[in-house]
């Protein structure tokens, strides 16, 4: 006997749902196998859930687009500050530029090294320091503009940086609320979907198990055959409902792998499940 399943994934949830809802298209409200509550819950929720979906994946889908873009500004803006202290340190080496410069740069005067730029402060802070830093010098001790590069290639580069950064946080501010808000959803949703198939299999509970099986599965109602159960169950032609099984799994791998900022993925599909879906695929 197979066992009913409740989705997983969201997207199983949203297919559960619209399923439901098509019913509501080709059958008049009083022929219909749910309530009106239920019908006027899935009106309700079934177009905003979907709509946080589209809005989550098409911000990580932007997010990691643009992360590509970041790094290649990242690693100029990184090149750009390290030549410029670098030059800096053989200006004063060559005696060109008195040591105390490097007070205006956010350095010890008897400190020679390059400054790290490890993160996204670090490359903020010592951008500013030669942004700021070459016009106090100029203004107060005088002498020759830093060249190969200037200050002002340097801040170019800065800039450049700054924006994607900041276009890069409000796409993963963009993703977390759809994120936060689908978490908030999921709840109510699952009860939904639960009310939705008991009433569904008490509407069709004089049926036969087959036949109200059959006619569940139309609204959505899952069904999934235990493992000693399949070999009978393919060899009579009844239906496996194994799409599910590969959706979950692509889903993991999507979630997992699409940007680090997107933290969680879904349920993970269990070994047996997968183990049969890809047998299942072979035949």
């Amino acid at each position: 006997m197979p066992y009913r399943r409740l989705p997983n994934t969201d997207n199983a949830r949203l297919r559960v749902m619209k399923k439901a809802m098509e019913k509501v298209e080709d059958l008049q409200p009083y022929e219909l196998a749910f309530s009106n509550s239920i019908l006027s819950q899935l009106n309700t929720v079934c177009p905003y859930f979907e709509q946080m979906l589209h809005q989550q994946k098409q911000a990580i889908t932007n997010q990691a687009a643009k992360s590509k873009e970041l790094a290649a500004y990242t690693k100029k803006a990184k090149l750009y500050i390290s030549h410029f202290y670098q030059v800096l340190n053989f200006a004063i080496l060559r005696n060109e530029i008195p040591a105390a410069a490097r007070k205006f740069f956010g350095l010890r005067e008897n400190d020679a090294r390059t400054p790290n730029l490890f993160t996204e402060k670090d490359i903020v802070l010592w951008g500013e320091c030669i942004i700021k830093g070459e016009h106090e010098r100029i203004e107060k001790m005088g002498g020759n503009l830093i060249t190969n590069p200037t200050a002002a290639v340097v801040k170019v580069r800065y800039e450049q940086y700054i924006e994607a950064l900041h276009y890069q946080k409000v796409l993963q501010k963009s993703t977390k609320y759809a994120t936060d808000k689908i978490a908030e959803l999921r709840a109510g949703v699952d009860v939904l979907i639960l009310q939705l198939w008991n009433e569904v299999e008490e509407h069709f509970s004089d049926l036969s198990d087959e036949n109200k099986r059959k006619q569940a599965s139309e609204y959505g109602v899952t069904y999934i055959w235990r493992p000693y159960e399949r070999e009978e169950a393919i060899n009579s032609n009844e239906k496996y409902v194994e799409e599910e099984v590969f959706e979950t799994l692509q889903e993991n791998r999507n979630q997992i792998t699409d940007i680090e900022e997107f933290e969680e993925a879904e349920e993970l599909i269990s070994q047996e499940q997968l183990q049969y879906a890809i047998s299942f695929s072979g035949n």
